[in-house]
């Protein structure tokens, strides 16, 4: 089978080599990838930036979507023609992160999914819903799943709640439609005006454009009357934490999720003074991504993907998400 190896650090060096195909042990299954999706943690891996440390040959991307095409001799989750997704962290099924299972991501510690076949334990996999195609569940393990522990997990998001998101990738998008289906109030930032024109099309309450308006926190606390949101899905990191704890309201729910917005600083008096609670999120359990799935077949949510690139063209697509020109979610199609 074909699949794609980081070797040597770097998207120029990423090739394609042929693997054995897998065989099934008592408790996994064999599933045929027919897509994979780019988180910007794909892009840092491949890079050498996430970890420069990581074991190598390591197969990218933690983010896929295929079928059961085989099982081992102890399975009774799957059958064979199952339409599956692979949870990000594979031993994380239930209650509170540890050690040992952020040791076992995708993409990471364990070969991701940008390859034609891949063997798994039937816990680590989640049912797609059945409205989806496989390019559009492809894009819910890491950045869905990230929006929904965000929002509705840490952040307990009700209706009429104020929530403010940076930016139009993958983790803001979800939460965006994640928020609108709550019936919670939006606001979403860009450095373009076709990128928040598109947010309006999905519901956003108000945009703003942090290019031409970089005080962008003064106008948040301008749109909530002074009083600031309740929530932030904060994707910037040190660039933008600072401007985020401005505008949310005193005892607000900060997300922190990203590092897109480089380096910066923040002072820790103001999160003692407003009482913000600041929750770092990394990902989200096997649960809560049956959870998310869930109401996304109930609520018939289609996932937003800017593009859809072949597998030969994998380099491709994470140059696009290099240069940040998308809205929403990437994909590589994986087989035929």
């Amino acid at each position: 089978m074909r699949a794609y190896e980081i070797n040597e650090f770097g998207i120029e060096n990423l090739s394609i080599t042929e693997r054995k195909m897998p065989v099934p042990q008592a408790n996994e299954v064999v599933v045929k990838f027919h897509a994979a999706s780019l988180n910007f943690r794909d892009l840092m891996m491949v890079k050498g930036v996430y970890d420069p440390e990581v074991r190598r040959p390591l197969v990218p991307f933690s983010d896929g979507a295929g079928e059961v095409v085989e099982i081992g001799s102890e399975v009774t989750r799957w059958k064979v023609g199952d339409r599956v997704m692979p949870a990000f962290m594979q031993d994380w099924i239930d209650g509170a992160i540890d050690y040992r299972k952020a040791k076992t991501a995708l993409g990471g510690d364990l070969d991701g999914c940008l390859r034609e076949y891949g063997a798994f334990r039937e816990a680590g996999l989640v049912p797609i819903p059945g409205h989806l195609t496989y390019e559009e569940a492809a894009t819910l393990p890491c950045a869905g799943v990230t929006a929904w522990n965000a929002l509705r997990v840490s952040g307990k998001l009700a209706k009429g709640d104020k929530v403010l998101l940076l930016g139009t990738g993958g983790v803001s998008i979800f939460a965006l439609q994640f928020a609108k289906n709550v019936g919670a109030e939006t606001i979403i930032t860009s450095s373009s005006d076709d990128k928040l024109e598109m947010a309006g099309t999905l519901g956003a309450t108000h945009t703003i454009n942090y290019k031409t308006n970089p005080d962008w926190d003064e106008e948040v606390l301008e749109l909530t009357g002074k009083r600031g949101v309740d929530h932030i899905v904060e994707v910037g990191g040190a660039g933008t934490l600072q401007k985020s704890i401005n505008c949310v309201r005193m005892g607000g729910h900060i997300a922190v999720i990203g590092v897109l917005a480089g380096k910066g600083g923040f002072d820790p008096i103001s999160i003692l003074m407003k009482a913000v609670r600041l929750q770092g999120i990394f990902v989200g359990s096997r649960v809560m991504f049956e959870d998310m799935a869930e109401m996304i077949r109930n609520e018939y949510i289609k996932p937003v993907v800017t593009k859809v690139f072949e597998f030969d063209d994998a380099r491709e697509a994470l140059s696009m998400m290099e240069s940040g020109d998308h809205f929403g979610k990437i994909v590589v199609k994986v087989g035929g």
